[in-house]
């Protein structure tokens, strides 16, 4: 899944994309790099970032997706966490909704995805849009994203959305400590037995600062490469990243090792 934000501010490629020409070109590019989904996003969820009105989000996200998704073949996917905007991205060519609140910011997200037929990504996260990223250190971080996953499942099902339309999402670096990070990806299979796929999104993360005593960019990206290999190699199916062409050969090797 290669991520497309459209937005001034996002901690790793804010402003890059912002203009449509440029993402749009950059949708296209992300197929050719072997991206199997493109993640189009109008809103930052970085720490410290500060949610857009919703207008806002629509007027930057739905004429790129309408122009993705007459341009490449692959499925593309909404991230949002507001059922309107879910609605309005469907019907301009998503295919896919990625939820950081697993439906808890928006009550009429589940009735979205079920009257829309699109797929889902339920991350787990804590606490409302404004403290994502301030939360106190969980007593037992396994247990808890292990349950709070099962029960967004069992909510998406409840609500009528076939079982093999949802992904779950642990949310690496979502209201979790670093600790928490890096003992989530490690015990990745605990996940697994949930009985859903699992999408991982390591691309960038702060949480690679403590696995390296390399502080660069170029530290978050090779760090970044670890995260994904161990990931896939703990039962990731789908993994979330900046730069699609050199995860694409991490990906393919790993799984051909695995065969």
């Amino acid at each position: 899944m290669g991520i497309l934000n459209v937005t001034p501010d996002s901690f790793s490629d804010g402003c890059l994309y912002y203009d449509k020409e440029k993402a749009v070109d950059r949708g296209k590019e992300m197929e050719a790099e072997g991206a199997d989904i493109i993640d189009i996003g109008g809103e930052s969820s970085r720490p410290g970032s500060e949610a857009v009105p919703e207008d806002e989000e629509l007027r930057r996200v739905l004429p790129v997706i309408e122009a993705v998704a007459r341009s490449v073949k692959i499925p593309v996917s909404i991230d949002t966490y507001r059922a309107n905007v879910a609605r309005r991205a469907v019907e301009a060519g998503a295919q896919i909704v990625n939820d950081i609140s697993s439906f808890r910011f928006d009550a009429q997200m589940p009735a979205v995805v079920n009257h829309t037929r699109a797929g889902v990504v339920l991350m787990h996260s804590r606490g409302n849009r404004e403290v994502l990223h301030q939360q106190p250190p969980m007593n037992d971080a396994l247990s808890e994203v292990a349950d709070d996953l099962s029960s967004s499942a069992e909510k998406a099902v409840a609500a009528g959305i076939p079982v093999e339309s949802i992904v779950l999402d642990p949310g690496i670096g979502f209201g979790k400590a670093g600790a928490e990070s890096v003992s989530i990806l490690k015990n990745l299979n605990r996940f697994s037995k949930i009985r859903y796929p699992l999408l991982v999104g390591t691309s960038r993360k702060s949480f690679i600062r403590l696995l390296t005593s390399d502080q660069t960019q170029d530290g978050r990206i090779w760090g970044t490469a670890a995260t994904v290999v161990t990931a896939i190699l703990n039962g990731a199916h789908i993994v979330r990243v900046h730069d699609v062409r050199h995860t694409r050969i991490l990906a393919d090797v790993t799984d051909r090792l695995l065969s």
